[in-house]
């Protein structure tokens, strides 16, 4: 289905491309600690919502 070359260079891209993704978030760590402060609070909430929406389904049920 795939040439060996195809599949070289597919490992080759992935193991590239995961590299550079944790070297860059690595770089950035301290900017998003004060970027994105708030956003697991925005998180916790958004999963709650989700999880009392499926409370009140399986409640009002008839």
């Amino acid at each position: 289905m795939f040439s060996p070359g195809q599949i070289v260079f597919a490992a080759l891209f992935v193991i590239a491309f995961t590299a550079i993704l944790i070297w860059m978030y690595r770089k950035d760590r301290t900017w998003h600690r004060t970027q994105y402060n708030g956003a697991r609070w925005v998180l916790v909430f958004f999963i709650a919502f989700i999880i009392i929406l499926f409370i009140l389904k399986f409640l009002l049920k008839e």
